[in-house]
């Protein structure tokens, strides 16, 4: 029996444009939540949001069963956490700040078993191979292993066409938050210089065969990176729906204002 088919790289490889949702609550119960509400992929973030590799697996065990996919995003350029959150059943990682062709590379060998990288096997005792149950896991789980890298500072915009070039990379995903801040820009990403970055980015990756990827809160915004060719779209959060809804719903009958979220990526 080989590894599930990853139909989010599927999608990918198909052109076909996915819809997510961030998750950085770090909870199960929301994971769960969400998983229902329709989007093609969830974000569990494992950088910025509170989780750990037990709460990560959790949230992976209610993904799994729903019309969701998920995508772990792990806290950095790290082989070991790639290799424990594989185990733990992610297909599809998300490695943040990486800025050139050689982390990319290191990504990609972490995410594949030897020969084509250097994941360390340990299926037969983890829940990716359904402890040991898919018993030709480790034949194929490198086919279905679905790399996504963030280019998120100037650094790694200078370095993009290399980084594209890094066989096993699917997509690259713009950080516009820590781009602006790269930029000199912190807090605008909706700045028109960063804007302009951004869209170039988008348009450079997809002719290149690869994936491009944002999060992205404001509509207008997420139309346009859908009309230039992005094909994985994060378009909110868990933790900005929580607080937004219950300021709204608070300033309703309580009165007072509610922030204004116009510049908000998540």
């Amino acid at each position: 029996m080989p590894a599930p088919k990853n139909s989010f790289k599927a999608a990918l490889g198909e052109g076909r444009l996915q819809i997510g949702f961030w998750q950085s609550l770090g909870t199960s119960i929301t994971a769960e939540i969400c998983a229902h509400a329709g989007f093609d992929w969830l974000l569990i973030d494992g950088e910025h949001g509170p989780n750990g590799l037990r709460s990560i697996r959790d949230q992976l065990q209610v993904v799994g069963p729903s019309p969701s996919q998920a995508v772990v995003r792990v806290s950095s350029v790290d082989v070991v956490e790639v290799k424990q959150v594989m185990d733990a059943g992610a297909q599809t990682v998300l490695v943040p700040i990486v800025d050139t062709p050689e982390d990319a590379a290191l990504m990609a060998q972490a995410m594949r078993y030897p020969p084509e990288g250097i994941r360390g096997n340990g299926a037969s005792v983890a829940r990716a191979s359904a402890y040991g149950r898919i018993t030709d896991y480790a034949q194929s789980a490198n086919s279905e292993a679905c790399l996504l890298v963030q280019a998120e500072t100037m650094t790694a915009i200078n370095n993009l066409d290399a980084i594209l070039a890094i066989d096993g990379v699917d997509g690259v995903f713009i950080g516009p938050a820590d781009l602006a801040t790269s930029m000199g820009l912190i807090g605008q990403p909706l700045h028109a210089d960063v804007q302009r970055v951004i869209e170039d980015a988008i348009v450079k990756i997809r002719a290149a065969g690869k994936a491009p990827g944002i999060l992205m809160a404001n509509e207008e915004r997420v139309r346009r990176y859908i009309e230039l060719g992005a094909l994985f779209v994060a378009v909110g959060s868990d933790v900005a729906m929580l607080a937004q809804g219950s300021s709204t719903l608070a300033a309703k009958y309580l009165g007072g204002g509610v922030a204004d979220d116009r510049n908000r990526v998540y």
